[in-house]
């Protein structure tokens, strides 16, 4: 299924519980962008209706095209600056489009429905942003998987059914950024791999297995606490944000949503589930945030078995969109030399690496990669 995202309206991407995280469908779902489709939208659909079909078909591509740069800008930077995007009008959009392909199209004598994939300039959407002062992030993070815990009254829920606060998550309208979210499948094996206690006490044996299970980096436990003043309204909701991770501490958070008058409990969670993505979305961008400057270089050498191990690792590295050149200095049978030419700092670059599981570490010879098993392995 591939994403939506309406030229019109942006609807809600409704994800069964039942299927919402099959391994298979965490990346072909709803609003999940991978490392190496940073500046692609896909899924943009138009349906125009004019004095012709011809007619209809210009003005829905000049409007998608229109759309699909101000998401494709959205998706790099943080919230408290998109007032200020830099959408150029006409035809200067076509400036920064790489190209555009159609999904699936219809056609009537004076209608145009489509959905239509876009493929943008990384140097040229840069320097846009640059160009007016925009900070922005390109590093995708690893799939965070979310473990909705609800508490009402004195009770805890996790895999119980029903848990509200769990549907909250699963119905958010979908943020197609930086930091994909996984949701649990709840079946058996994932409810003998953690329990509600062990969630809630931080158990980092469980939490990292089931983290695994589901091909997430972290793991982030939400517990959304209802307090009620008495009647059919809920008063207020207490929501905290605990973050798990194999390489860096997260501190823990904690936020209260006031109900708006005669707001229901849907509309109450609905709420904090979305505003809770948004923040995870602006923590991730806000901590990788590329510097406005010159290009780092860090020569660095890669230890392999052979040309089909290389070409594996070139291609996760070129997959870490702050890596702008990778230029090869000496390949042989067991080890590959290179340049590494990136925007940002060392640790940014650290981090970025470790989304697609490689490593780097120092060593008297200099800076190694290695994939992030055998980095493991050496410690």
């Amino acid at each position: 299924m591939e994403p939506t995202f309406v030229v019109r309206t942006w609807d809600a991407c409704l994800r069964p519980f039942a299927i919402v995280v099959l391994i298979a469908g965490i990346f072909a779902g709803c609003g999940v962008v991978r490392a190496s489709d940073v500046f692609e939208v896909r899924g943009v659909d138009v349906d125009v209706t004019a004095e012709n079909a011809n007619l209809a078909r210009t003005q829905a591509l000049a409007e998608a095209e229109r759309k699909a740069l101000e998401f494709m800008l959205r998706r790099l930077t943080l919230r408290a600056d998109w007032d200020r995007l830099p959408i150029p009008g006409g035809s200067g959009i076509a400036l920064f489009v790489r190209d555009f392909s159609v999904i699936r199209e219809k056609t009537s004598p004076v209608r145009y429905i489509a959905s239509l994939a876009y493929r943008f300039k990384p140097d040229e959407i840069r320097a846009l942003l640059r160009n007016h002062d925009i900070a922005f992030s390109e590093t995708v993070s690893k799939p965070v998987l979310v473990l909705p815990v609800y508490r009402q009254g004195n009770g805890f829920g996790l895999w119980d059914d029903p848990n509200p606060w769990r549907d909250a998550w699963e119905n958010r309208t979908p943020v197609i950024g930086l930091v994909p979210t996984v949701l649990p499948l709840g079946d058996l094996s994932d409810i003998a791999s953690i329990s509600v206690d062990q969630a809630l006490a931080g158990d980092a044996e469980r939490l990292q297995a089931i983290a695994d299970r589901y091909g997430a980096g972290d793991s982030l436990v939400v517990l959304g606490a209802l307090e009620s003043a008495g009647g059919t309204s809920p008063a207020e909701l207490r929501v905290t944000v605990s973050r798990f991770s194999r390489s860096v501490t997260y501190p823990t958070t904690v936020s209260t949503m006031q109900a708006a008058p005669d707001e229901t409990l849907e509309s109450l969670l609905a709420r904090a589930a979305q505003e809770l993505t948004n923040r995870l979305e602006d923590d991730w961008k806000g901590e990788n945030l590329l510097p406005v400057g010159e290009r780092q270089v860090l020569p660095v050498s890669v230890p392999i078995t052979g040309l089909a191990d290389w070409l594996e690792i070139k291609e996760r590295l070129n997959a870490v969109a702050i890596i702008e050149n990778i230029d090869v200095v000496l390949l042989s049978r067991g080890e590959a030399r290179a340049n590494l030419v990136y925007a940002g700092t060392p640790e940014q670059l650290t981090l970025a690496l470790e989304q697609v599981d490689l490593g780097l570490k120092w060593s008297e010879a200099g800076w190694i990669v290695m994939v992030a098993e055998r980095t493991n392995t050496a410690r």
